[in-house]
């Protein structure tokens, strides 16, 4: 484990930087066209430094979206590999949002992989502060990660109630007499240290087991957060998918940490593929400055509020 666990990496980078996740989801037919230029099977690795070094100093914190990395084959492994850890040693918290989930030892090894730092046991190529979780396939399959988040001072994103269209097939469907996802949601309450200690709706310390719900569901996410008191909640679908700063609001909890949220092809899309590097990192900039304008809250002013 590093200096800082992941709440505590959440607490000081939220203070320093704002909520704002950085998406790098390499897809270059979204992109301008100068990534194209020189060796065609390197332009993930001068994407991700691109954006980052545009991002450092202005985010606290970065998610990679593992799938498109891994499409890019062995050169987009390592870009992944090479861009966690420079995020890593700049002091960005970084999500991997790989969405892993399984049986048994599988279930294991991909803690092993994404949680366990190379000291430990693990590689140390893809070790992440914090990964995204599928829990599908019931609560065992989350004891590993879990395991190794309270020994390594990790944080998990366990979906929830996610943004995409289809989400409600499943997740808003009674099993028994409780919504899907508020099944989930008391699985991951129940998963926070110390929990035993807190009275029903005490905010208490932020918990590292987290949740992704999504932002294009704010009647859900109002629900789900009361259940969720003390759960950081990644918040997905700003921008491209349809959500908005308005129902962000129902997903904020009592203190600040309790929220991120990620924005990635609202960012990083162009719409003129010919721009300039310079151009294209300009817009970059002011992009991340408009995001987290829209979604900043004054938690200070709040507490003196209610005070």
């Amino acid at each position: 484990m590093g200096s800082r666990s992941w709440v505590e990496l959440v607490e000081r980078n939220v203070q320093a930087f704002g909520e704002l996740v950085v998406g790098i989801d390499p897809s270059l037919a979204e992109l301008p066209r100068f990534f194209e230029q020189g060796d065609a099977t390197r332009w993930i690795d001068g994407y991700v430094n691109f954006i980052l070094d545009a991002a450092e100093g202005h985010v606290g914190f970065v998610k990679f979206q593992a799938a498109y990395f891994e499409a890019g084959g062995l050169a987009g492994l390592e870009a992944l590999s090479a861009g966690m850890k420079r995020a890593r040693a700049a002091g960005m918290g970084v999500i991997l949002d790989a969405k892993r989930g399984d049986i048994g030892a599988t279930a294991v090894a991909y803690a092993r992989a994404y949680l366990t730092p190379a000291a430990e046991g693990g590689s140390g190529d893809f070790e992440a502060d914090c990964l995204t979780i599928n829990p599908l396939m019931g609560p065992d399959t989350l004891e590993p990660f879990v395991e190794c988040a309270n020994r390594f001072g990790k944080g998990l994103f366990v979906l929830c109630r996610t943004s995409n269209p289809g989400a409600g097939w499943l997740q808003d469907k009674m099993a028994g007499n409780r919504l899907v996802s508020d099944r989930v949601a008391d699985l991951i309450a129940g998963l926070a240290p110390g929990d035993a200690g807190l009275a029903a709706g005490d905010a208490g310390s932020l918990s590292p087991i987290g949740a992704v719900i999504g932002a294009t569901v704010p009647n859900e996410g109002r629900r789900l957060r009361t259940l969720l008191p003390r759960s950081i909640i990644l918040a997905p679908g700003l921008g491209a998918q349809g959500g908005d700063a308005a129902s962000i609001r129902s997903l904020r909890g009592t203190r600040p940490g309790d929220l991120l949220v990620p924005v990635s092809r609202g960012l990083t899309r162009s719409e003129d593929r010919d721009v300039s590097p310079t151009a294209y990192r300009a817009a970059l900039l002011e992009k991340i400055a408009q995001f987290k304008a829209a979604i900043a809250y004054d938690y200070d002013r709040r507490e003196a509020a209610a005070g």
